[in-house]
């Protein structure tokens, strides 16, 4: 008998543990090289498992557990082996003719010929057969409702690495917040002005994210230190301007990070902001969207938020956050106006950014995105 162990990856140099979400076949399925395994999870990245050879598959792990990296999660028996014909692993849906008379019903003997084969088959599939009665695997329990209606779920991977990591950075930095507001009245006009060429020649339609993120590259530039970060005594500025952009999926917020921000156009930001959105809410973000971050933007306001501190993503020192655009009445030149106004916020390590550079770079900001013609629409 020939058997290969399979261990759990790591999904990234750090990582100690991982999370399986599912299994892609069942305990016993014959499996051909390079099937998926099953499914497992770090706090930032998903990636499967893949089988290294054909064979039977034996588990050594269960699904919705997490385990440390190393693990020998499957075992794989190459004496069995798929068809050669390429016959993929049996599915649950499969059903072979073999399997018919250990069905519970079984046709009336009086039938014969091609009605009993018929009616056999219907009521083969219309109803239950002994394979399909034998025990599941249990599976641990997503929830439990108390005797008092309280509901108790354990807490996934992610959400206890971002549970940590926020303890950590209210306890290691010093994280102060400042405001501003931005009127997006300029912003506004220019997208609206520009989007069907925009879309046309670029092809995809323009956001206010990309401004923002531009606006913070410019910014970085005259205030260097708000996306650099301590290491031991030291404080170490990023070659580039690689911005993390905060991204609401189901399993909680990711942060995949757009790189040398400062090399790209604002169409090409654009597009990168989508994809890597879409592989967020996918799931298929790698551990290398996520690496090299050196600032983070986040938008509340998608949800509606007013005003917001938001917290730092460590290691870094600086985090954007944006906000809901509303209506309110400001003073202009003497005269009140009726503007679509947004605050914006800087949360920033105070260990290492003074107060002044930080309302710099937030004036900085404000001032790049209320005047958004200065080369940034590349038409």
């Amino acid at each position: 008998m020939s058997k290969i162990q399979v261990e759990l990856p790591a999904p990234g140099e750090s990582v100690k543990e991982v999370h399986v979400s599912r299994f892609f076949v069942k305990e016993g399925d014959l499996v051909s090289k390079d099937a998926i395994l099953c499914e497992i999870e770090s706090d930032k990245a998903t990636m499967e498992v893949i089988a290294p050879a054909s064979g039977k598959v034996f588990f050594k792990i269960e699904p919705q557990n997490t385990y440390a990296v190393g693990t020998i999660a499957v075992e794989i028996d190459t004496t069995f082996q798929p068809e050669k014909k390429g016959q993929e692993p049996l599915q649950p849906q499969k059903v072979e003719l073999k399997s018919a008379p250990e069905a519970p019903l079984a046709p009336s003997p009086k039938k014969t010929g091609e009605s009993v084969i018929r009616q056999g088959m219907e009521e083969f599939l219309q109803k239950p057969t002994k394979l399909e009665q034998s025990p599941p695997k249990v599976e641990p329990l997503k929830g439990e409702t108390s005797a008092s209606g309280e509901k108790r779920e354990p807490m996934s991977l992610i959400r206890k690495t971002i549970a940590k990591r926020l303890v950590d950075v209210k306890n290691e930095t010093a994280m102060l917040t400042t405001f501003n507001e931005v009127d997006m009245s300029a912003l506004m006009r220019l997208r609206k002005e520009h989007q069907e060429a925009f879309t046309k020649q670029h092809g995809i339609k323009l956001g206010f994210m990309a401004f923002f993120t531009k606006a913070v590259e410019r910014a970085l530039g005259i205030y260097p230190k708000v996306h650099a970060r301590i290491d031991k005594d030291s404080i170490v500025y990023p070659t580039g301007v690689h911005v993390g952009i905060a991204v609401s999926t189901e399993r909680g917020l990711v942060v995949p990070v757009e790189r040398h921000v400062e090399k790209l156009t604002l169409a090409q930001v654009e597009k990168e902001i989508a994809q890597l959105a879409q592989k967020g809410r996918e799931g298929k973000l790698t551990v290398k969207d996520f690496e090299g971050g050196s600032f983070t933007i986040t938008n509340g306001g998608v949800f509606g938020s007013l005003l917001s501190t938001p917290i730092l993503n460590p290691p870094q020192s600086g985090i954007l956050g944006m906000h809901a655009t509303l209506d309110r009445p400001v003073a202009i030149q003497g005269k009140v106006e009726i503007r679509p106004m947004m605050y914006i916020a800087l949360s920033y390590d105070h260990r290492i950014i003074d107060g002044k550079e930080a309302v710099g770079f937030l004036v900085e900001v404000k001032r790049w995105l209320e005047n958004p013609e200065i080369g940034v629409l590349g038409l």
